[in-house]
């Protein structure tokens, strides 16, 4: 069985400010060390389930030398191996190989979600709302669809209790969640100690790897419509002359597709 695992770092347990998940910020290297440990008991759950390759992509974005390099190599567990520093939302190798299943690890909740720790989509401060249709989406379904464009199926999301109850909304009952914290503002959290909440992801992703049937992939209708709801009129400028691409008001962007990964590649860099 083969497992891929996509992560971020603001959902973590312990993890409530960007001075966490920045790089070189004082506050940083006790994040990467947070963050390293809830991949390592997603790959014991794994493990435990007879996942025989197992496959970890560093999807925080931290600055610097540091983007999607925040792992701690020499605590990674020996049983995987990860990717770093590959750009965001484009590692296909494993998808293309054949994988069973995709369990994401520290995820955040959309833009201006109330009880979202860190929330964001992409960009702190350009993207306020995304529509894959008429789905409206953050990171998680942003990577969902990714693995659901090559048919893979997205089975254990970990994060605080907004990113879960987003991710139950999109990909369905079936999906297994850890919620490892409970947002009280944008940058609180009452939260669960990360030994317990370690444990807990482990679990998650041994009960998740169960059933390779839990949850179908996100796949968004055919044809596909994108749309972006910017934050301010001066970010629309990097939409301008692309293909298939039309900024149909000041603020919003539309993007149009045969099919999901297109209207993607026409926002998305490679």
């Amino acid at each position: 069985m083969r497992v891929l695992i996509m992560s971020d770092m603001e959902g973590v347990s312990g993890i409530v400010v960007w001075e966490q998940v920045n790089g070189g910020a004082p506050m940083y290297e006790e994040g990467r060390r947070l963050y390293t440990e809830e991949i390592n008991a997603a790959i014991r759950g794994a493990k435990r389930a007879g996942a025989t390759e197992i496959v970890a992509v560093d999807c925080h974005g931290a600055g610097g030398g540091w983007t999607f390099n925040s792992y701690i190599p020499e605590l990674l567990d020996p049983d995987c191996e990860w990717v770093a520093h590959h750009t965001w939302s484009r590692y296909t190798e494993l998808f293309e190989k054949g994988c069973d299943a995709a369990l994401f690890v520290g995820m955040h909740a959309r833009a201006n979600t109330p009880d979202g720790v860190l929330c964001h989509t992409i960009s702190t401060t350009t993207w306020r709302n995304l529509f894959f249709n008429q789905d409206l989406v953050g990171e998680t379904g942003i990577n969902a669809a990714l693995c659901g464009h090559y048919g893979v199926p997205v089975l254990l999301v970990t994060g605080d209790e907004a990113t879960c109850n987003e991710a139950r909304d999109l990909i369905g009952d079936g999906l297994t969640t850890v919620a490892v914290k409970k947002g009280l503002s944008r940058y609180s959290a009452r939260q669960i100690p990360p030994i317990r909440a370690r444990k807990m992801i482990e679990e998650g992703a041994a009960r998740a790897l169960q059933n390779l049937r839990a949850t179908k992939p996100y796949v968004p209708a055919r044809p596909t419509t994108i749309t972006i709801e910017l934050s301010t009129v001066d970010s629309a400028s990097e939409f301008r002359g692309r293909h298939n691409v039309e900024l149909v008001e000041p603020l919003k962007v539309i993007s149009r597709g045969k099919d999901w990964l297109e209207a993607w590649n026409n926002f998305w860099k490679f």
